[in-house]
């Protein structure tokens, strides 16, 4: 069994998710949008043991507070290897998206290939490679519930008119790889509400074109 606790961060309002595994207390953090104290603060004193950050791909707004929780918690940071040119775009996109400073990104150590597996207390995590918004796109299937970065909205997906963007392929990820799993999978996107594979089948009008 695990537990969810989201948090809105960053300068684009991302979604960051600590998942913990109820017996173990060992958790992930899939994303990592800012290092703002008080985000900080309430994970490390949370009873949650964190093990992991799973950043679903290499966008700014996804990755800005990497630096300083690998700083903080001391734990090994996973990006898809074929996004580490969206992780050295970051600081340029975070100027040009957000008027603000660029902060090179420097704490991702780890890479993560589709199918491989992690875990936290015996709890299986399992990598599943969606590319489109990005090349290296990754989502994280956990205990049923999918975690899918900017690949899959309520009745959206993510945009593909940026670098290495490819609409073609990110309707490929969503039907053969996501669409396959159990309509009653529960969808945590990286923006906005959250949803289901059944109802994304059914409603979703853009991935059904």
């Amino acid at each position: 069994m695990i537990d969810i606790k989201t948090f809105v961060e960053g300068p684009i309002d991302a979604n960051n998710y600590l998942v913990t595994d109820v017996d173990s207390k060992e958790a992930v953090l899939i994303d990592c949008s800012s290092s703002r104290l008080e985000f900080l603060t309430e994970i490390k004193n949370s009873q949650a043991k964190l093990k992991y950050i799973l950043l679903t791909h290499g966008h700014f707004d996804h990755i800005l507070g990497v630096d300083s929780f690998k700083n903080e918690f001391g734990v090994d940071t996973y990006i898809s290897k074929d996004d580490l040119s969206q992780v050295n775009l970051a600081p340029q996109m975070l100027q040009m998206f957000a008027g603000l400073m660029p902060v090179e990104i420097k704490g991702i150590n780890k890479f993560i290939e589709d199918g491989a597996e992690l875990k936290i207390g015996e709890t299986i995590i399992k990598a599943i490679a969606t590319p489109g918004h990005t090349k290296g796109g990754m989502c994280y299937l956990i205990d049923g519930k999918l975690f899918s970065g900017d690949t899959l909205f309520q009745g959206s997906i993510g945009r593909c008119d940026l670098p290495e963007g490819n609409l073609n392929s990110i309707a490929s990820s969503i039907k053969e790889k996501l669409f396959t799993l159990p309509e009653n999978t529960e969808v945590f996107p990286g923006h906005g509400d959250k949803t289901s594979i059944g109802y994304e089948k059914k409603f979703n009008e853009i991935v059904n074109y």
